[in-house]
């Protein structure tokens, strides 16, 4: 099964300005999530920016780069406009590899494609990975997800869910954290960035709640291996360098 990966990358970012650039264990953080996503068995991957340092960093260090536009609300947005640029298929299937994934580990890559690619009437995929811990279930940096019966996203929320009415100081039996992977068909991307921002979205700030809020259908599994939180604080990044220096 072919699939490209995608990474959409800006500098700005309010929690942790320029993040995707900080030096991480010798080598900017995009360079590490490049490289986990290169070791993929991805056809193509491209690093999609708007922003000149990004895209000048990315091709110091051999990346193929896109240049899109200022204007995007979101990761899905940029990686539709790249689609469109280089004339995919519509049922061609693309994983965004988030830019603040520095440790993601190349099996969950190939697993998100191939959990889009056995499932037709899905539009997206992503994965999750079981919640042990109460810290876990209500740090708002952890983006958890409800599923059906059959592994179909319900809802994406910062807060904690689903909430155990009968044992508030424990997490609900099967609650999960989502793993911040999607892979798409190329027509649900073009789809989504034709709609605006939905009011959930908004709310949430959370852009993968614009494809259910229209209806579309995300297939979740069980991520086949656990990877650390994405960076989004200064604690982040240190635990990040501890992990990366540690590794042979």
């Amino acid at each position: 099964m072919a699939y490209r990966v995608v990474i959409p990358a800006r500098f700005d970012s309010s929690r942790l300005p320029g993040k995707a650039l900080l030096p991480l264990a010798g080598k900017p953080m995009l360079q590490w999530v490049h490289e986990r996503a290169a070791s993929s068995q991805a056809a193509e991957v491209i690093i999609a920016t708007d922003d000149e340092r990004i895209a000048n960093a990315a091709r110091g260090f051999g990346a193929d780069v896109a240049m899109t536009a200022r204007t995007h609300v979101s990761g899905t947005d940029r990686i539709a406009e790249v689609a469109a640029a280089r004339g995919w298929g519509e049922a061609d299937i693309v994983v965004n590899v988030q830019g603040d994934e520095p440790l993601i580990p190349p099996p969950i890559i190939d697993q998100v494609a191939q959990l889009l690619a056995a499932n037709p009437r899905a539009d997206i995929a992503t994965l999750a990975v079981k919640i042990d811990a109460f810290a876990d279930l209500g740090d708002p940096n952890n983006v958890k997800v409800a599923c059906d019966a059959s592994g179909r996203a319900l809802y994406f929320s910062r807060a904690p869910i689903p909430w155990n009415r009968d044992a508030p100081a424990t997490p609900a039996a099967g609650a999960l954290r989502h793993v911040g992977i999607y892979a798409y068909r190329v027509a649900a991307l073009r789809k989504l960035a034709a709609l605006p921002p939905g009011r959930l979205e908004l709310i949430e700030k959370l852009e993968q709640l614009r494809a259910l809020e229209n209806g579309l259908q995300i297939r979740v599994a069980l991520a086949v291996e656990r990877p650390l939180a994405d960076v989004n604080t200064v604690a982040d990044l240190e635990r990040a360098e501890r992990a990366l220096r540690l590794r042979p």
